[in-house]
């Protein structure tokens, strides 16, 4: 069912800026502009305009079905090869130019030169740390980190952290402004490389990669193991509370009591990520194998749908953390 959100009445920003519209970059320009911001959106590539438009389209029926805003419009979005020009009236800035140091310093110093100074500067970095971005800004105050998850129109995790030199209260802001356009934000409160949820998935990669490579499991069985297994838990509580609700009254003391030596020793024995790059055919064989026999857009397209519906049924259980 279509629902129409409530305006984004409560924040202070109006109009938002979108740095860099690759995959990320478009997702979030759809996303805000379902949240019924004005968006002006930047990127120099040849055809940028054109492909982000066409993935605005491709983006706005799921968007709609999670509810528009009531003046959320398509219509909304203006485009500029011009990073300056982009971000000369906006209150937010997300950016999302390339994970290379240089370049991303490179594409915050035009911004910079026109941005108002209170704007606040989001990047959507997934593993740059802050206070080596924001170094040689004149006001790196402003700047903190915002890394979504992929893509961000429809999952509601975004990363917060603010640098050496970036203020409480954008951080603050920050988060407050993320949480009040449906986001799930959360703060980090140390820079560390690849932030919080990557280095999570690094730990499940390094292992599945381990395990495939050891001929203990298939690609297709990591999958089923995890899918259909614990994945489908951790999806309504994450691992933590799973665990507590695995040890009954006692909760998560008795499970680390019981299973802690068990555990000690499994993660002894588990592996190290790859040294070299030997495993990727065998990992993309892999997949190849598991895909036989499917359409794989389709199958994106009936992850999304089902994604919309667990999203739905959780924030149908507010009593769900």
């Amino acid at each position: 069912m279509t629902e129409t959100m409530n305006n984004t009445a409560n924040t202070t920003v109006r109009n938002i800026a979108v740095v860099g519209t690759g995959v990320i970059g478009a997702s979030w320009t759809a996303d805000f502009l379902a949240r019924g911001f004005t968006v002006v959106a930047a990127d120099p590539a040849d055809g940028a305009e054109e492909r982000l438009r066409r993935w605005v389209d491709d983006f706005w029926p799921a968007l709609t079905t999670i509810g528009l805003a009531e003046n959320a419009s398509k219509e909304n979005l203006t485009f500029t090869s011009s990073i300056p020009d982009a971000v000369r009236d906006a209150d937010f800035i997300q950016e999302n130019g390339p994970e290379r140091l240089e370049v991303k310093k490179a594409i915050l110093e035009q911004i910079e030169s026109a941005a108002q100074p209170e704007a606040i500067i989001a990047t959507s970095s997934s593993g740059l740390l802050i206070t080596e971005v924001q170094k040689g800004m004149r006001h790196p105050e402003r700047m903190v980190l915002g890394h979504p998850f992929n893509p961000p129109h429809l999952i509601p995790l975004v990363e917060v952290l603010g640098g050496e030199t970036t203020s409480a209260e954008t951080v603050d802001q920050a988060l407050a402004f993320y949480a009040e356009i449906g986001k799930k934000p959360i703060r980090i409160n140390r820079e560390v490389p690849g932030h919080v949820a990557n280095r999570l998935q690094t730990a499940l990669w390094t292992e599945m990669f381990h395990l495939v490579s050891a001929g203990v499991a298939s690609v297709e069985d990591i999958d089923t193991a995890i899918s259909y297994g614990p994945g489908l838990r951790w999806a309504l509580l994450g691992p933590f509370l799973n665990l507590h609700a695995s040890g009954g009254d006692a909760g998560i003391t008795h499970v680390l009591e019981h299973l802690g030596p068990a555990m000690r020793g499994w993660s002894k024995d588990l592996g190290d990520y790859p040294e070299t790059e030997d495993y990727i055919p065998v990992m993309a064989e892999g997949v190849e194998q598991e895909l036989d026999g499917f359409d794989w857009a389709e199958t994106l397209n009936q992850r999304d749908e089902l994604l919309l519906q667990l999203l739905a049924a959780k924030n149908g259980k507010p009593q769900i953390p």
